[in-house]
C-alpha cells in the first residue's frame, strides 16, 4: 500500500509500478535505471524531476539540494509499501541542480547520502548529485557499426586493444582535456597504431584520482572530469563511427566507504555484508557487496545493462574477478567464513556471474565480456549452459607473468628459464585468453616495459619487439596499455601525461611504427586469430632450443594457410640454423622485427628458403636460414 506525503499529493504519480517493484525486489529488473533515480517527466502540466531510492531501513527520507534550500522538512519522499523504496515528484526542479538524499535511520540519526543511480556527479572533491537529462542532440550515428559487430564471432577476429586511463593520456597546461578532444585524439591515435579496440580504465564517478577509477561512488555515471553524459555518447559515437570498439573496466568486486555513497547506506550494511570476514577488503580499504541480496545483484546487473543499452559499449572487462570467486582471497586463517558445504568457493558471486553473463548474452550477444582473473578456477569462459561462468574471454596472468620474468633475465641466464617463454601453450586450451600486458605491469615500482628487457638501449628496444611480436604470434586476443606503443621509459604515473615527447627520439618513432606495422600484419592475417582457441591454429616446430634461446612454431587458418615464427631471444646472430619440418615447401619473409626501419640492424638474413627432404631432429625435412640478433622474424610457408 502506498502511503503519500500530503504536500505533493497533487504531483506524487509515481513511474514505479507495482510490476517494476516486483521485478526489483525479485532482483530482475534489468532496467530499473529507468525507474530508479532522478528523472525528469511531466506531472498534470508541470515539469520536474521525480526522485526514487531504495533504503528500506530508512525511518524517513527527503530529497534536499539547490531547489529547497538543502532543507529536510520540505520534500520528504513516499514509502510504497513493503519494496523499500521511497519516491516523490518534485516540480520546477531543473538539470544541473545539485541534490542528495537525506536519509534518518532506525536509530534516529541523520546522513546524507548521494544517488546510487545518479547519472551526473559534482567534480571531486565536492560529491553531490546532479540532476540530468539526456540531450535530444545526442543523436548515436553507429547503426552500422552495430549491425556488423553483431554478425562477427569475437573468438574468430581479431582483437587488438589499447588501454587507456583518460586522466594521463594526455593534459594540456596540466589539465584535463573534455570528453570530445579525448575522442578525437584518442582516435586518431588508435587509427594509426592499427588497434581495433580501446579499453578505458574505469570512467564511472569516483572521488580520488589515485584509485584510477576503480573506487567506484557513481556507477550510473561517467564522470564529470571530462564533461557530461552526452559528451561521453560523442566519444563512443565517434569511435564506433570509425570502426573502432569501446570496452570499458567495470568494478562489481568493492566499493568505497565513502560515507556519502553506498557505505551503510541506509544506516545499515545495505549494499554490502554486515560481516567484515565476508564485507570488507582489508588490503584495498574497500566493500564488498552483498550478492545474496536480490536488489544489490539487481543494482549491479542493469548497471552493467546500462552502459551496453545507454552507452552502446562493446564490453566489459570484469574487474578483480579472482577476489569473488574464493571468500578466503588474500585473507589469512579466521578471517573468512566457508560456504555452507565447508568450502571456499563463493557461492553468491558465482551465481551472479553466472546470471549477468547470461542475462547479457541474452540481450547482447556480440557484447564482449572480460574476465581478469588471476586463479584456476575452471571453465570462466565456459558457457554457463555447459557449466561455465559465461564469460568471453579471460585475461592470461600466467603467460604474462612468466613472459616478462624471461624477458628480465640477461642474456646469459634465459637458457636456464626456456620454460618461462614455453609452458602457456600447455594450458592454452583451458579457456579463451587474453594476452594483457596491462597498467598493472608499468606502475608501483614495476618500470616500464622496455625497462624490463635485458640488455643496453639497442637491446632493449630489440628485445620489446621480439616480446611485442611474440605477444603478436601467440594465441589469443591481444592487450597493450597507452605508452608502451612508443616504448616510454618513465613508469606509468596517473597524474602525468604520457611522455609525448619522446615521438621526437629516433629510436621511439622507429619503434612506434614498429607497432604500427605488426598491428596491421596481425588484422591482415587470419592465421593469427582465426583459430586462437583450436589447436589446429598452432603447431610448434621447436620449442626446446634452450641453449640458443630460439623457438619456432607455426600458426595457420582454416584454409590451411601458414606462417612460420621464429624468435631469437639473444643478440647472437646464427649462421645456417638447421629447423626440422614434416613437410617439403618453401618460406617467405614478410616481417623482420631487425629491420633498420624499425631501429634494427639489418643483419643480412635470409629472406627466403626451401624445405628441403634432409632429415633433421627427428623430422624429414629442414631448413637452414640465417637469423639476426634479438629478433623476430615471420614467413609464409609456400608448399
Amino acid at each position: 500500500m502506498r502511503t503519500e506525503n500530503q504536500n505533493n499529493r497533487n504531483y506524487n504519480s509515481p513511474i514505479l509500478t507495482d510490476f517494476d517493484l516486483y521485478l526489483f525486489n525479485e532482483g530482475n529488473h534489468h532496467k530499473i535505471y529507468d525507474k530508479l533515480g532522478s528523472h525528469k517527466m511531466i506531472q498534470n502540466g508541470v515539469e520536474g524531476f521525480y526522485f526514487a531510492v531504495w533504503a528500506p531501513n530508512a525511518k524517513s527520507v527527503s530529497v534536499i539540494g539547490d531547489f529547497n534550500d538543502w532543507n529536510r522538512d520540505i520534500n520528504k519522499m513516499n514509502s510504497i509499501g513493503n519494496s523499500g523504496v521511497w519516491e516523490l515528484f518534485i516540480q520546477n526542479v531543473k538539470d544541473y541542480q545539485c541534490y542528495k538524499y537525506d536519509i534518518n535511520t532506525k536509530n534516529g540519526k541523520y546522513i546524507q547520502k548521494v544517488d546510487p543511480y545518479g547519472m551526473l556527479f559534482e567534480k571531486r572533491p565536492k560529491n553531490s548529485s546532479i540532476t540530468y537529462s539526456f540531450k535530444a542532440e545526442s543523436v548515436w550515428n553507429d547503426w552500422d557499426y552495430i549491425q556488423n559487430r553483431d554478425k562477427k564471432n569475437s573468438k574468430e577476429m581479431p582483437i587488438s586493444v589499447y588501454e587507456v586511463h583518460l586522466g594521463s593520456f594526455k593534459k594540456e597546461n596540466g589539465y584535463f582535456l573534455n570528453y570530445k578532444d579525448l575522442a578525437h585524439q584518442i582516435l586518431n591515435h588508435v587509427k594509426y597504431l592499427n588497434y581495433t579496440h580501446i579499453e578505458l580504465m574505469p570512467i564511472m564517478e569516483h572521488p580520488l584520482d589515485e584509485s584510477w577509477g576503480y573506487q567506484v561512488t557513481g556507477y550510473f555515471a561517467p564522470t564529470s572530469r571530462f564533461g557530461t553524459p552526452d559528451d561521453f555518447i560523442y566519444f563512443i559515437n565517434l569511435f564506433h563511427e570509425n570502426g573502432i570498439g569501446v570496452i570499458l573496466d567495470w568494478v562489481p568486486a568493492h566499493f568505497p566507504k565513502d560515507n556519502f555513497s553506498l557505505a551503510k547506506f541506509d544506516g545499515t550494511s545495505l549494499y554490502e555484508h554486515s560481516d567484515p570476514r565476508k564485507g570488507e577488503h582489508k588490503e584495498w580499504g574497500t566493500l564488498i557487496p552483498n550478492f545474496s541480496r536480490n536488489e544489490v545483484k539487481n543494482f549491479y546487473i542493469s548497471n552493467a545493462l546500462y552502459w551496453i543499452d545507454r552507452f552502446h559499449i562493446d564490453g566489459i572487462r570484469v574487474d578483480a574477478v579472482a577476489s569473488m570467486l574464493y571468500l578466503d582471497y588474500s585473507r589469512k586463517a579466521g578471517e573468512w567464513i566457508p560456504n555452507i558445504y565447508g568450502g571456499n568457493e563463493n557461492l553468491e558471486s558465482i551465481e551472479f556471474f553466472k546470471n549477468l553473463n547470461s542475462t547479457i548474452k541474452r540481450e547482447h550477444p556480440s557484447v564482449l565480456i572480460i574476465a581478469e582473473d588471476s586463479t584456476q578456477y575452471p571453465k570462466v569462459t565456459e558457457s554457463v549452459e555447459n557449466g561455465g561462468l559465461g564469460f568471453d574471454f579471460k585475461w592470461n596472468m600466467g603467460w604474462m607473468n612468466d613472459s616478462i620474468q624471461y624477458m628480465r633475465k640477461e642474456f646469459q641466464y634465459k637458457k636456464y628459464h626456456q620454460k618461462d617463454i614455453t609452458f602457456s601453450m600447455m594450458y592454452n586450451y583451458t579457456e579463451n585468453f587474453m594476452l594483457p600486458l596491462s597498467h598493472d605491469e608499468v606502475v608501483h615500482g614495476k618500470g616500464s616495459l622496455i625497462n624490463k628487457m635485458a640488455g643496453d638501449l639497442w637491446q632493449k628496444f630489440a628485445h620489446l619487439k621480439t616480446f611485442y611480436t611474440y605477444q603478436i604470434s601467440h594465441p589469443g586476443k591481444k592487450l597493450n596499455f597507452m605508452g608502451s606503443e612508443f616504448a616510454q621509459y618513465s613508469e606509468w604515473n596517473c597524474l602525468s601525461s604520457l611522455q609525448w615527447e619522446l615521438l621526437n627520439r629516433d629510436e621511439n618513432r622507429k619503434y612506434f611504427d614498429f607497432v604500427k606495422n605488426i598491428n596491421q600484419l596481425y588484422i591482415n592475417s587470419s592465421v593469427f586469430w582465426e583459430l586462437d582457441f583450436s589447436p589446429n591454429g598452432f603447431k610448434w616446430i621447436d620449442c626446446n632450443d634452450s641453449e640458443n634461446s630460439i623457438i619456432s612454431f607455426i600458426r595457420e587458418n582454416r584454409d590451411g594457410e601458414q606462417f612460420l615464427c621464429l624468435f631469437n631471444f639473444k643478440p647472437n646472430v646464427h649462421y645456417g640454423y638447421q629447423i626440422g619440418f614434416d613437410f617439403k615447401g618453401r618460406i617467405e619473409e614478410i616481417f623482420n622485427s631487425d629491420s633498420s626501419i624499425y631501429f634494427g640492424s639489418d643483419f643480412p638474413n635470409s629472406k627466403n628458403g626451401e624445405i628441403i627432404e634432409k632429415r633433421f631432429n627427428n623430422k624429414n625435412y629442414s631448413l637452414q636460414i640465417d637469423i639476426p640478433p634479438l629478433a623476430a622474424v615471420i614467413y609464409k610457408i609456400v608448399k
